[in-house]
Parts: C-alpha cells; structure tokens; sequence
C-alpha cells in the first residue's frame, strides 16, 4: 500500500470537502491528512487519519465587504512560513511516496526539495487581493506559486477545459451519497418547502444570513429555514433550526428545495451536481468569490433582491449535472504513484 500525506488548506471548508471526495474513491492509496480549523473537525468526525496542526489567518469582513486584504496577505505569508516549517518535521517523519496539496504550497516546497512526487489541487492559478503598493507583493507570491505549481508531477483543476502541461482538468469534484433525496428528506424530516442557508467555516458570511432570514421573513409561505452556520458562529437566530457544523453539508444541498450560500467554488459545484437550484452572494472584493458568483449570474448587491430571487429560484426546476471529477483525479493520481 502505498502512503499518502495529504495536506489541505483549512481555508474554507470546500477544500477539504473535495478532497474527501477523492479520498473516497482511493483504492491502492493509504492517506494521512494535515490541516486545521474546522477542515480538522469534517475530517475527526469522519475518522480520518489527521493532524491537525495549523492554525489559518482570518479575513476581515464587515458587512460583506472584504476590509484590509493586505493585512491578510502579510498574515498569510507568516502563515505559509509556519505551515513550511511543520509541513518539513511532518514530511521527514513519514517519508511518504507521494505528497498532494489542496492549495497548501508550503508542503509542496518541502516535498520537492526532498524529491516526493507532488500533486496539486486548486481552483486558482493566481491571487487578486489587493491594489496599489500591496498589489506588487502579491505578484510575486503568485510567480512563486506558479513557479511550485510548474514543479509538480501533476496539477489537478476541478473545472472543464483542456490539459495543458502538467494540469489536467478533470471536471467539477463533489461529494456523493448513498441515499435517494427522498430518503435524505425523510432522514432530516424536511416535510414541506426548505431553504438551506449556508456560509461556511468562519463568520464572514453573518451578514447573509441575516438578510436570507429578514427576506425569507416577508415572503407570504409556508417555508422551512435550515441554517448551516459553521464552527466560528454562537449567535441565535429565531424561527430557524440550526444545525451549526455538519459534515454532510452535500447531503442537505440534495435535500433542500433552495440553498442560499456563499460563493465557494465547492459547494456551488455541489449544488450544481445535485440540481439544487441556488442564490450565491459573494464577499464584496474577494476575488476569487466574486468571480464564482458571476460565472453563476449573481454579484454581491443581489443581497439586495434576495426577497425577488427566492421567489423566483423555488419555482426552478431542477437540473442535476453529471459530475465525476473525484472519480477522474483518483484515478490520475492512482495512475501517477
């Protein structure tokens, strides 16, 4: 059996949902996970082999707005250098045959200096975070990037597209069940109309579910509200039923009738596989949201017509998307050891 550490950004929670997706489907490939936050909590509760030793930077975000980016850009670095420095004790300890990396580059650099074949996930092949005198710090960090990006054996994008070089694009990859949505309905006792409002691993996203709530509160029908608020939230919401951390989020896009979310690349393909239809809002100046929001039709000042948008998304019908991206990267990589 070959042994894998597999190091995930604990970023968000979509990186390590989609790499659980991969995991799953690992047939000649024992894998050790690293990572931290609540990407360690998904993977402790699943009973995976873990360490969960980093600790990420937060964004600052008020009101949906994205505040201060160079300041997280300067955390960032700090952070990638701790992440190095941990990755390196980890990766001497084990000597695994194969190092893959959900966007932690600090693992890569470790593992290409010691000569373990490198595998790379991600969604991005450059930041756009700041402007101005900031803005040339991050042209560098990115032509780092890509210069570790360019020394893998194998760079895996979740998307559609062409192989160029050492990337391959092996389609949108998501989670899967065993259950019939039925069953799931039944499963969480979902009996009539239900949104699912969603935001992921950190408290950035508050601000939608307050207006998703205040705008489900004027729409005249009988709707079920499920909120997903994640680990870094202990507010109480009224007329609502949280669920706070799950580790089957998929499950609950498949069941709802409306998800209501931020705009992570993971659970938009998610929703998308499962024909789920959905409202994404993105963190106003955060790129990378921004631009998986419009790809979808939304921007952020949508927050505004949510009342219109509900309405108009619960009459959707829906259109599943057939997606074996997770089948298709485990099989490269498998192929690759």
């Amino acid at each position: 059996m070959n042994i894998c550490n597999f190091f995930s950004s604990p970023i968000g929670l979509g990186h390590v949902t989609r790499d659980i997706a991969i995991v799953n489907n690992f047939e000649k490939i024992s894998t050790n996970f690293v990572t931290g936050s609540g990407a360690a909590k998904i993977l402790g509760n699943l009973h995976f082999n873990l360490r969960d030793v980093y600790e990420p930077p937060s964004f600052i975000v008020e009101n949906g707005n994205l505040k201060n980016p160079a300041r997280w850009l300067w955390n960032y670095y700090k952070y990638y250098k701790d992440c190095k420095s941990i990755s390196e004790k980890i990766l001497y300890t084990d000597n695994p045959n194969l190092v893959i990396s959900d966007e932690d580059f600090a693992s890569l650099t470790v593992a290409q200096t010691m000569g373990i074949p490198t595998v790379l996930i991600t969604d991005i092949l450059e930041t756009r975070f700041t402007r101005g005198l900031a803005s040339l710090i991050e042209k560098k960090m990115n032509k780092s990037m890509q210069e570790i990006s360019r020394k893998c054996d194998l760079v895996i994008l979740p998307e559609h597209g062409d192989d160029i070089d050492n990337i391959k694009r092996v389609g949108p990859i998501v989670r899967t069940t065993n259950h019939s949505r039925d069953e799931l309905r039944e499963k969480f006792s979902f009996k009539g109309k239900t949104i699912v409002v969603s935001i992921g691993g950190t408290d950035a996203g508050v601000f939608l579910i307050e207006k998703a709530l205040d705008s489900i509160s004027k729409i005249n029908q009988d709707i079920d509200v499920i909120l997903v608020s994640g680990p870094a939230i202990t507010r109480k919401f009224e007329n609502v039923t949280n669920l706070g951390f799950v580790d089957n989020l998929h499950e609950l896009i498949f069941a709802a009738d409306l998800l209501i979310s931020l705009a992570g690349k993971s659970t938009i393909d998610e929703a998308n596989a499962y024909g789920t239809p959905a409202i994404f809002i993105p963190i106003k100046g955060h790129f990378e949201q921004e631009d998986n929001a419009r790809e979808q039709g939304f921007v952020f000042d949508d927050v505004q017509r949510l009342d219109s948008l509900i309405l108009e998304k619960l009459e959707e019908k829906r259109n599943p998307v057939n997606s074996d991206g997770a089948k298709t990267a485990s099989n490269i990589i498998e192929k690759l050891i």
